[in-house]
């Protein structure tokens, strides 16, 4: 897979020759390519903004120096990802199907945005994709953060890259649609507290169900936006126990709070 990022500020990016990523780059499962967007400037103060139309606060970037950067990177079949606080929410299912593509391009915008007619214009062509991204529902400085994390989210599905594949089914928003259980590692003894009696029991299929069973506690207990989407056919009896002592009911229908109020 090839990542190509654009931003005014390259050093931001610089995390992507660390950890899993750096390996997965050094090793060439992975491409990634940092470009700053003022190479495309064509005035000596390298000015990639300028005042919005119609009047009001900041700064926004211009549709010229971002379409010739963009022109230059972007391939046929590339997909154009735009971090932006108004785009649609990032989550590991949007990292999946991104881990499926083989060319992604990140424009990290900055102050007010980018003008909007870059994504008109890159959405008109048959030969691009164009998904405007957010993290939550909050506000960054600029792209790169979030930059960083889809490149992170989406490099580590990539086969290869992380080293046991079964974590990436066990973690939380994995496949099981569960947050992922407590961990434990040694001491066994720690400031009055132990480790789990069946973790240590070296039966394997007990400490698969309570790790389980730990999950299905969790998720419900933090999340139960996830709960509530959970398949019912997914789910054996001893998940159907655990989660009605957790106040839920499953029902061929779904899986609901016990209590209306809940």
């Amino acid at each position: 897979m090839r990542i190509d990022v654009v931003s005014i500020f390259p050093a931001y990016l610089a995390p992507l020759e660390l950890s899993l990523v750096g390996k997965a780059r050094a090793s060439g499962l992975l491409d990634v390519r940092v470009h700053d967007l003022r190479t495309w400037t064509s005035d000596r103060h390298r000015t990639v903004d300028d005042t919005p139309v119609g009047g009001g606060a900041g700064m926004v970037m211009r549709p010229d120096v971002w379409g010739s950067a963009l022109n230059d990177v972007l391939t046929p079949g590339a997909h154009l990802l735009v971090p932006t606080p108004s785009g649609e929410r990032f989550t590991q299912r949007t990292a999946e199907i991104l881990a499926g593509e083989q060319h992604l391009v990140i424009a990290c915008g900055r102050y007010e945005g980018i003008d909007a007619r870059v994504m008109e214009h890159y959405r008109s062509r048959d030969d691009v994709r164009v998904t405007e991204v957010s993290l939550g529902d909050y506000v960054l400085n600029g792209g790169e953060v979030a930059a960083l994390v889809v490149v992170e989210a989406v490099a580590r599905l990539l086969p290869g890259v992380v080293g046991n594949p079964h974590s990436l089914v066990e973690e939380s928003h994995g496949a099981a649609g569960l947050l992922e259980y407590p961990v434990y590692t040694r001491p066994p003894s720690w400031a009055g507290l132990d480790v789990p009696e069946v973790l240590t029991s070296g039966h394997h299929a007990r400490i698969e169900r309570w790790r389980r069973d730990e999950a299905l506690r969790r998720t419900a207990s933090r999340r139960p936006d996830l709960v509530a989407a959970l398949d019912p056919a997914s789910l054996d009896r001893h998940d159907v126990a655990v989660l009605a002592d957790a106040g839920w009911t499953v029902t061929a229908d779904g899986v609901r709070p016990t209590s209306p109020d809940a």
